[in-house]
């Protein structure tokens, strides 16, 4: 009876808790000495003689210098740093240790206190590399087809180059039990491709030394191997063996492999992320011993095979979020068009069905309930949505067994029976809810995964299983599990909706208090320029009265600068009130008053965008030139001309020059009018800019000079502009392309400014909707331009734009407020664009910036 109960409560921790790395012992193919900071002997294995020729005792107490070549000592001492990383080791190949006639390969790790250092002799010689074997073998990690294409390929290539009979490439289950995705073998037939092995098959303890030590070989199940001399530390534990190449191997793993019909193996790690994802197993019917060197060259073959792995995934990946991409195009177009949201999301079902998988739709918004394909009704859908209201958390949820979680699911298992669950707003009733049936599925295993324990000749543990004959198990209330990818491409798919849907409804609801507070905007700035305004042309009324003769002259001149005020308005207002062309208003004020001869006004230089502060101005000054011209000056004779000459200083500031010539005869007026006053005083007054009038003989010569901050932009390739600079001088106008980052803490926006800047010709744009997260990838370098939003949630992004001016990079801010002067304070100079963002608005803006950029460098 104690015997049964012994017996029932053995567990896999048996298992589990076998201390296979401190198994005080070697293979016989390799002998191992610990030696202590000092490079004394402190430990030996028994087999020191047969591969090094030194007794083991004697080696104990010894400098590891008394023990091999000097020059071998030397070369060890010398490249311990390469130990510095956590798990670590040191490879030597094909070197001496006593004599030249016998070389060895090493390998040196830290255990603890002590320096472990392994020696196997070198039995073989070949005059090829054994590195460059493995570079034929990269093409055959081909990504293009799925993963078990990709693994049969490293299957192949890995038996190529280790002489193994059979390889296997075993991905670990989320369970830890683990299933054969590819197999070759040298008798061309499949044993074991598809199969299930338990996860008691690899224990915990086995797991954790996989991921430290990447590559296992045992050369012979029955070699005794050599124990290690002195048994213990000093402080009487055994030695760790966790990183040794040697260790020798747990009897109950040699009974396995030999029930298995395995007379050598070798175990490759397959890490992913730093987590093991699988193993190489490769199995041999008879010893076979390869060599360190090559046995590191296969390591590196894993290497790459992980790398192609991870590149795979990466791919995929890339493919799902290009198809969210087009899904959200999709959808915005469809709520573009006016249509709601539930059917825009419901007629899409089939292109989701493309990513992820799936029988039916559901989606379950404030208690309504819309579905396509085979899903729960309304009623068991609301009853659904409770449990997972209390369940799950806020991103997707999924499981193929939906009857063990809420026992509801079992009245209609036959239609679901397996749900992946995406939240998709703030409140948790909000869900898109996929299904998929339930599945009669057949798993084979390598035996039986559940045959009752034994106790073995190992005494009390758990003796490995005898038959791995195929043992089939038919799993039923469940459906087709829900991969990796599938939970990927739900939560990307979740971020989609969740922004949509949050703009959606939570539009309805803010439309209203936008609405007001919008038309209360309005309001304030009509009263405000309606008063400006009126004070405006107040002011006007009373100068001109107060320098007309008659009411005739009053009443032109006052009904002139009306209209020059009006002509100005009219072109801002087309504008959009945004800096407007120069030329235009000065061809539109010349317009109204030359006769249209041949030569009458000349203008030349290229155009500038004026503020419309500065606007405004300009327009009162350019009139009264005009009508003064049309009155007593070179205008006035049908014979003269006016001369308009624009300039930019090097300081970037735009100078206007009025001249005339062929006019009657000029003298300085004998009194000082209001249209004098406007033109000597408006521009230095309103613009703090510089006026010069001067009444030659020859004909009135003005010259006014307007700052920087009143022109946007200024144009030189207009018809009739200033010749360019010679070739030798002018600077290379900058090109858009390369590499763009967009901080946006908006998803939708920072989506759509992507897809502009990709439209403008850069070949990658990477966003970021945080101040860390664009500094990071800033550190990261390759930027040639970048666009910011001012605010970021809760922060500003003014530590990213002081990076970019810092390195150089031209940017360009977009923000709803316009450009007030509160963000060109703070903010390095830069253009700023108003949202919505048009992409010609945007474009432009960077053009300016990277201009600024390449003026400021040169």
């Amino acid at each position: 009876m104690a015997l049964e109960q012994t017996v029932s409560t053995t567990t896999l921790t048996n298992c589990d808790r076998e201390p296979i790395h401190q198994l005080g012992r070697v293979q016989s193919y390799g002998a191992l000495i610990a030696v202590s900071t000092d490079w004394l002997v402190q430990h030996a294995s028994d087999n020191l003689l047969e591969i090094l020729g030194i007794e083991a005792q004697a080696a104990v107490g010894h400098s590891l210098g008394d023990l091999i070549a000097e020059d071998a000592f030397t070369r060890i001492r010398r490249n311990l740093s390469a130990l510095e990383a956590p798990d670590s080791n040191l490879r030597f190949f094909n070197i001496p240790l006593k004599d030249r006639s016998q070389a060895f390969d090493v390998s040196i790790h830290q255990s603890g206190r002590h320096l472990v250092i392994e020696f196997e002799p070198k039995f073989e010689r070949s005059e090829r590399d054994v590195m460059s074997e493995i570079y034929p073998h990269f093409s055959q990690l081909r990504r293009d087809g799925d993963i078990s294409r990709l693994a049969q390929g490293a299957a192949r290539g890995l038996q190529a180059l280790s002489g193994f009979d059979s390889v296997m490439v075993y991905q670990f289950q989320p369970d830890h039990s683990g299933q054969v995705i590819a197999e070759i073998r040298s008798d061309r037939t499949k044993k074991y491709e598809g199969m299930f092995f338990p996860a008691s098959d690899i224990p915990v303890q086995a797991r954790a030394l996989y991921k430290r030590s990447l590559l296992r070989l045992i050369a012979d199940v029955d070699d005794e191997g050599a124990a290690i001399s002195p048994a213990f530390k000093i402080d009487g534990a055994p030695l760790d063996l966790s990183l040794a190449v040697t260790r020798a191997v747990s009897p109950i793993h040699l009974e396995y492999l030999r029930n298995m019909g395995v007379r050598a193996s070798m175990s490759v790690s397959i890490m992913k992320d730093g987590e093991l994802w699988g193993l190489f197993a490769c199995h041999h019917k008879r010893p076979r011993y390869i060599d360190y060197e090559r046995r590191t060259a296969i390591e590196m073959f894993a290497h790459v095979f992980s790398y192609e792995l991870s590149q795979f995934e990466t791919t995929q990946r890339s493919r799902e979020e290009k198809s969210m991409s087009r899904l959200q195009t999709q959808l915005m177009a469809m709520l573009a068009d006016g249509r709601p949201f539930k059917e825009s999301l419901i007629s899409v079902s089939e292109d989701i069905q493309d990513v992820i998988p799936h029988d039916g739709l559901v989606l379950y918004s404030d208690g309504e309930f819309h579905a396509t394909g085979t899903t729960p009704t309304a009623e068991e859908t609301r009853s659904l949505a409770k449990m997972l209201d209390l369940t799950i958390g806020a991103t997707a949820f999924s499981t193929n067994q939906l009857e063990s979680l809420h026992e509801p699911a079992r009245d209609y298992i036959d239609r679901c029976a397996g749900i992946l669950a995406i939240p998709i707003s703030k409140r948790p009733r909000d869900y898109l809810i996929l299904c998929r049936r339930n599945i009669s599925q057949t798993v084979e295993w390598a035996g039986d995964p559940t045959k009752p324990m034994e106790v073995g000749p190992n005494g009390v543990r758990l003796t490995p299983r005898k038959s791995f004959e195929a043992w089939q198990e038919t799993v039923e209330w469940r459906s087709a599990p829900w991969a990796d990818n599938s939970l990927h491409s739900s939560n990307m798919l979740r971020t989609v909706l969740l922004e949509i849907f949050l703009k959606v409804t939570e539009a309805n609801n803010a439309e209203r208090a936008r609405a007001q507070e919008q038309q209360q905007l309005l309001i304030s700035e009509l009263n405000h320029r309606v008063r400006n305004i009126l004070n405006l042309m107040r002011g006007l009324v009373t100068q001109t009265k107060g320098t007309a003769r008659t009411l005739t002259e009053f009443t032109e001149n006052l009904d002139g600068r009306i209209h020059s005020l009006a002509r100005a308005h009219d072109q801002l207002t087309g504008e959009q009130w945004e800096p407007a062309s120069l030329r235009a208003l000065i061809t539109c004020e010349l317009e109204a008053y030359t006769t249209g001869r041949d030569d009458e006004v000349v203008l030349t230089g290229p155009d500038a965008l004026v503020t419309p502060v500065a606007f405004t101005t300009l327009a009162l000054v350019l009139h009264e030139l005009t009508t003064n011209s049309v009155k007593h000056g070179a205008l006035s004779n049908g014979v003269g001309r006016v001369e308009i000459v624009l300039e930019e200083e090097d300081s970037g500031a735009l100078l206007i020059s009025w001249i005339e010539r062929g006019g009657p005869p000029v003298a300085p007026p004998a009194r000082r009018g209001f249209g004098s006053t406007i033109v000597e005083n408006s521009i230095p007054h309103e613009l703090k800019g510089d006026a010069s009038v001067q009444y030659k003989t020859t004909g009135l010569e003005a010259r006014f000079r307007i700052p920087t901050r009143y022109l946007d932009k200024i144009k030189h390739n207009e018809s009739n502009s200033i010749p360019d600079a010679p070739l030798s001088e002018a600077k290379e106008a900058p090109k858009l392309g390369g590499k763009a980052l967009v901080v946006e803490d908006s998803f939708i926006i920072a989506m759509d400014l992507t897809a502009m800047l990709e439209d403008m010709g850069f070949f990658e744009v990477a966003s970021a909707s945080s101040v860390g997260k664009a500094l990071d990838a800033l550190a990261e370098g390759g930027f040639e331009y970048a666009v910011l939003d001012v605010n970021l949630g809760s922060e500003q992004s003014v530590p990213v734009a002081e990076e970019l001016a810092r390195r150089g990079i031209p940017f360009v801010l977009t923000t709803g407020y316009g450009e007030v002067q509160d963000i060109v304070d703070i903010y390095p100079p830069c253009p700023i664009v108003q949202k919505p963002v048009s992409e010609s608005a945007l474009a432009a803006a960077l053009l300016r910036a990277g201009e600024r950029s390449a003026t400021e460098t040169s």
